[in-house]
């Protein structure tokens, strides 16, 4: 397809980036410590880190991998933990001693940390202590060797690291009991960091950045090697549209890091800007979170669709100062018209949408943000990005004909880390990824989703795949036959629901929750569940999630529309009462 969508890129947006700049994504950090030392690069509770401390820092945790640990280039180390301080000091201190990263969800049960430890080969972790009772279960089933704990307050400074850590610990009881030995404590890593130099790695472009875990096309989750040049690339093509000004602003990073959207669009952007990433460690506590806008001036803001409307139906909304806010970025999951209308009319900012996916570092495509009303799509692609269209028979569409979505572009992933026969189902030997979405482009060069091809749910721009649930469902001996789909949700985009036939009569919701709860992270367990003689089938026997989505969503777009206006009429109410 010709380029299109260049025609309309906004000014100065170059139509190419070039990949190779950097060897690496340590070139990037390096240049920016020097360059904005004293700028602070982090802040959470009030509390900062300036580029120049998590130069050392990170510095000092480099040495402690090396020199104690004995870790050497290619092995991996996993991270798991919320936004901390010791988040960005453990990623970039891994990374100077070219160790690949792997995130990992804080929320994991023991069966979904234990086969991304194992899918992975990791043998180090560094993990908040309110989760280390996860890792306590499954550790010996892992390649675990070496564990290092932090506390949330752990870099703060005294008294207030001991206050939080005690609250978090005694008050607060969110620290469950464990019984990990040999563990070293984040403070004591960098200190015997601090008396033993690092000594610096050659990076090169090719070398894995990442192992980031997704279910891909398919629920079993999988591994996304993402190099540096990857990851350098989607920072310069994100950058390149965004225009932010070096040493000038301030992200607010409520998406986790672990996320890879906030870990390109927040972590590394601002750190290759010389910006601040303002952290908020639990999101999902509203009345802090917007506290914590109260009390300093943002320019940026990054989310999904649920966190901005959960923000706008607080009562406090209104007095943030949304006088600085120049960028507000949704993506994760489709964005509603109605929520980018109302962010709009009650910051002054236009929220827009943006697209990805975790195989391309993730960002594909993004809307401009010259202060255009939502429209609807997800953008135009970025620069150095192709698209195009297929049709089940792999010819291209023509303009505005849905087909599967494919993409090419140096943010493209390597592979799926060591799984050669799921990569090449998903990516072309000359580099087109198949993302799985049904989309149409415009005579513009306008993208628009128009539906998912594959069966994933995305529950507040997290990716939930029906057979992870169903697998996990039928170990259950009560349950003969079970089928999972997803189904519109207000506040998540999506919500779970599970259809279950039935081994055993005596066979409840309840116990099937728990089930649920012990082997899946919180957002993949389903919502409602519903007991049926039997499930639709082909007639080859394979059960049809289709009629099961159709035959339950039937009425629900006329609900969520009347709870939307609801909504929007109350929020509307608050802003004239106030």
């Amino acid at each position: 397809m010709e380029h299109i969508w260049l025609k309309h890129y906004p000014k100065g947006v170059p139509t190419t980036i070039n990949p190779d700049a950097f060897h690496s994504i340590m070139d990037v950090f390096e240049q920016s410590v020097s360059s904005f030392a004293d700028r602070p690069a982090y802040t959470s509770m009030g509390v900062s880190l300036t580029y120049k401390e998590v130069d050392t820092l990170s510095k000092h945790f480099a040495g402690y991998l090396q020199n104690h640990l004995n870790m050497e280039k290619g092995q991996r180390l996993a991270l798991m933990m919320p936004n901390l301080l010791q988040y960005p000091i453990a990623l970039f201190g891994a990374m100077r001693a070219g160790i690949t990263i792997v995130n990992v969800n804080p929320l994991y049960t023991p069966r979904e940390l234990t086969h991304q430890l194992n899918d992975s080969g990791t043998t180090a972790i560094v993990i908040l202590e309110n989760f280390a009772h996860t890792l306590d279960a499954c550790i010996q089933n892992t390649p675990i060797k070496h564990v290092i704990t932090t506390e949330i307050g752990d870099l703060f400074p005294n008294p207030k690291r001991f206050i939080v850590n005690s609250v978090v610990k005694y008050i607060k009881k969110m620290v469950p009991a464990h019984n990990l030995t040999g563990t070293t404590c984040f403070n004591k890593v960098l200190k015997k960091g601090k008396r033993r130099l690092f000594h610096p790695v050659t990076l090169n472009t090719h070398d894995i950045a990442f192992l980031q875990y997704t279910g891909g096309t398919t629920g079993v989750s999988k591994g996304a090697a993402l190099t540096h040049r990857n990851m350098l690339a989607n920072m310069q093509q994100a950058d390149a549209w965004t225009s932010f000004e070096p040493g000038k602003e301030t992200i607010v990073t409520a998406l986790p890091l672990y996320h890879i959207f906030a870990l390109t669009a927040n972590g590394l952007i601002m750190m290759r800007n010389g910006g601040c990433n303002l952290l908020i460690t639990n999101p999902r506590d509203i009345p802090l979170f917007i506290k914590t806008l109260m009390k300093q001036k943002f320019t940026a803001i990054t989310g999904v669709n649920t966190l901005f409307n959960a923000l706008m139906n607080h009562p406090s909304f209104s007095k943030i100062d949304f006088s600085s806010l120049k960028l507000s970025l949704g993506g994760g999951m489709a964005v509603q018209q109605d929520v980018a209308k109302r962010w709009k009319e009650l910051t002054g900012c236009v929220l827009a949408e943006a697209y990805g996916l975790t195989e391309a570092s993730p960002a594909v495509c993004i809307n401009p943000l010259d202060g255009r009303d939502f429209n609807g799509s997800i953008g135009l692609p970025l620069p150095s990005t192709e698209v195009k269209v297929l049709d089940d028979n792999g010819n291209e569409c023509p303009l505005n004909k849905e087909g599967d979505l494919h993409v090419k572009g140096p943010q493209v992933m390597k592979e799926y880390w060591q799984r050669p026969k799921e990569t090449k189902e998903i990516l072309s030997n000359d580099g087109w990824l198949n993302t799985g979405d049904m989309a149409k482009i415009d005579e513009n060069g306008y993208v628009y989703i128009v539906s998912r091809k594959k069966d994933m749910i995305i529950v507040s721009g997290f990716n939930v795949y029906p057979n992870e649930i169903e697998d996990v469902t039928a170990l259950h001996e009560g349950v003969l036959e079970c089928a999972a789909i997803g189904i519109p949700d207000e506040k998540s985009g999506e919500r779970i629901k599970l259809f279950i036939v039935k081994k055993d009569p005596s066979l409840t919701r309840d116990i099937i929750l728990e089930h649920c709860k012990q082997n899946l992270v919180d957002y993949k367990c389903p919502k409602e569940i519903e007991f049926r003689d039997e499930l639709p089938k082909t007639n080859v026997g394979k059960i049809l999630h289709r009629a099961l989505r159709t035959d339950d969503t039937k009425d629900f777009s006329k609900e969520l529309k009347k709870n939307l206006d609801k909504s929007a009429s109350e929020v509307s109410h608050d802003q004239k009462t106030q």
